[in-house]
């Protein structure tokens, strides 16, 4: 029976293989560089036996010439074996963040379920650059323990008792080390959670900073997010005492057994067990193992820091599925009929609705719950309770999910802009300039310094709440998909800008089907039909003029 690896544990295990060449021209190079670093108190030791005490110039010479090549090796080897490991790590990283975006932007979804869009940036980046690092960290204890067997080879060619300290002890340091790395583990996980949420917090105050000033709440979002600050500061400092105990600890560990070794060897030396230079190299290789076994104390650092890391982004990659994933193909070519039967999502109840082939439909609203689970359901964010959505006939969730984003764009009212030009925000299709002028923002690339060219900030705060929204609606046309949804697209510009807006739309989207989520007069008077949903329901349908002059909670909805 196969033994259950944790899903953090397997995020380190395929991170390491998956930079495996890289880790073991490090691990090689580095093993050279510790040999070459052993040897020298073993070299120095023969140069005071051979050449020192025998008075024999030569002999010196020859030693001194040996010590120069070994000493270029060793620097050759550091160096190349650094760039090795360093390339690892930052690769293995890169891969991450990767597999990290694409598991978020996956048509599925699921992944971004409970986590802000800090916290995922956070996992994306800093736990994604610790797991990376275990590539190093790899490496450099492979590189460690090379050294550690040479010294303990050259102690027991030395003395067999000084050579058994070095090779039973070091176990015992290491099991140790891994003992004292635990709390550390745990104290990290929960520092990167508390740092991830603090991220989280952040974006969303800056996102939120024009509402926030609008309805005068600065003064409660600073202090929460003081409060967060507070609380992910409070876990990076016990993270922090963790470690240095972990390390002062392991330090003093490491120094007594240093010690030890140095103490068996001086006594060896006054009852003539040893040499001279043979007591000068067993010092020698004593003072050198502080430093693999520091690196040792580094590395479980490392390893508790990487697991902790690795299970929040294993967390990410193995989350469930948003909706299950279909695997059929829209019908070709699409015709963009759209039926609703039964459809219940949230405040959407039993709702029935059909959207003909190339018709423009308006949908206004007495409730935006309901608009917002209508959404969700035509761009298949989620699923309905109970009912079915369908594409020409189709069932959505018997399509293929990266397939029906190619068919059907649902844009949403708050959809973000990209820190970029105007032009790379609007895809770059051919379609651009047909675009701009249809959602009148021909204007707003004639209003910035380079045309389509100007850069704009993320998230388009460089432009105002009705220029980005034309931007936005200029977007989802140039997309040109054979079926459009759009929601609330002028609510941020004028009564004149909004009705050229309703216009452009209309003979842009002629003869493909184009769904219009608003409560917008403009916009309603120029579809092909209205419907309403009240109460999760549709309440009426018909054209807007005939549903203003007969239908009360129409003409409320739209006209109050």
């Amino acid at each position: 029976m196969r033994t259950k690896v944790p899903p953090g544990r397997d995020v380190l295990l395929r991170t390491v293989r998956s930079r495996g060449r890289d880790v073991a021209t490090g691990a090689l190079l580095g093993a050279g560089h510790q040999f070459g670093e052993a040897l020298v108190p073993v070299l120095i030791g023969l140069v005071v036996d051979r050449a020192v005490a025998g008075g024999d110039g030569g002999a010196l010479l020859t030693w001194l010439a040996v010590l120069a090549v070994v000493y270029v090796g060793l620097s050759f080897s550091f160096r190349f074996g650094a760039r090795a490991g360093e390339r690892a790590a930052e690769q293995a990283a890169h891969d991450l963040r990767i597999a990290l975006v694409r598991r978020i932007l996956d048509p599925v979804g699921g992944a971004e379920r409970g986590q802000l869009p800090g916290e995922l940036a956070n996992i994306a980046t800093e736990d994604a650059k610790r797991v990376g690092a275990v590539n190093m960290a790899v490496m450099t204890g492979i590189s460690a323990l090379t050294g550690l067997l040479v010294s303990a080879v050259a102690l027991l060619r030395i003395s067999v008792p000084l050579g058994l300290v070095v090779l039973l002890g070091t176990p015992l340091l290491l099991w140790l080390g891994h003992l004292l790395s635990k709390p550390l583990e745990r104290r990290s996980e929960a520092e990167q959670e508390q740092a991830a949420h603090a991220s989280g917090v952040a974006a969303d105050l800056v996102t939120g900073l024009r509402v926030l000033k609008g309805i005068g709440a600065q003064a409660a979002a600073v202090e929460r997010y003081r409060r967060t600050s507070r609380a992910s500061l409070g876990a990076t400092v016990r993270a922090a005492r963790a470690e240095a105990w972990q390390g002062g600890v392991v330090l003093t560990l490491t120094g007594v057994f240093i010690a030890v070794v140095a103490l068996i060897g001086g006594r060896l030396a006054l009852t003539g067990d040893i040499t001279l230079g043979q007591l000068v190299s067993a010092v020698g290789l004593a003072l050198f193992l502080l430093g693999p076994l520091e690196v040792f104390a580094w590395v479980n650092a490392e390893f508790a820091q990487g697991r902790a890391s690795a299970a929040r982004i294993a967390s990410v990659l193995a989350a469930e599925p948003g909706v299950p994933t279909g695997t059929a193909a829209p019908a070709d070519p699409v015709r963009g009929g759209l039926r609703l039967r039964g459809v219940s999502l949230g405040a959407l109840r039993e709702a029935d609705l059909d959207v003909r082939p190339g018709e423009l439909l308006g949908v206004a609203s007495t409730d935006p719950a309901a608009v917002q689970a209508l959404l969700d359901c035509l761009g298949r964010t989620a699923d309905p309770e109970a009912g079915v959505v369908e594409l020409d006939g189709v069932p959505l969730p018997d399509l293929d999910p990266a397939r029906l984003r190619t068919v059907v764009l649902v844009a949403a009212h708050d959809a973000d802009l990209f820190e970029g030009s105007l032009d790379d925000n609007l895809g770059g299709t051919g379609n651009t300039r047909r675009a701009l002028a249809a959602a009148c923002a021909d204007e707003v690339a004639r209003a910035l310094p380079q045309g389509t060219a100007s850069e704009i900030t993320e998230g388009g705060r460089s432009l105002s709440g009705g220029q980005r929204q034309r931007v936005v609606l200029a977007r989802a046309l140039a997309a040109e998909r054979p079926v459009l949804v759009v929601h609330d697209p002028t609510t941020a510009v004028d009564a004149v800008t909004e009705a050229r807006i309703a216009a452009g739309l209309r003979e842009h989207r002629r003869g493909r089907t184009t769904v219009v989520v608003t409560n917008s007069p403009a916009l309603l008077s120029v579809t092909d039909r209205v419907v309403l949903l009240d109460g999760g329901r549709v309440a009426a349908d018909g054209a807007h003029g005939d549903l203003v002059h007969d239908d009360a909670t129409y003409r409320t909805a739209v006209l109050a």
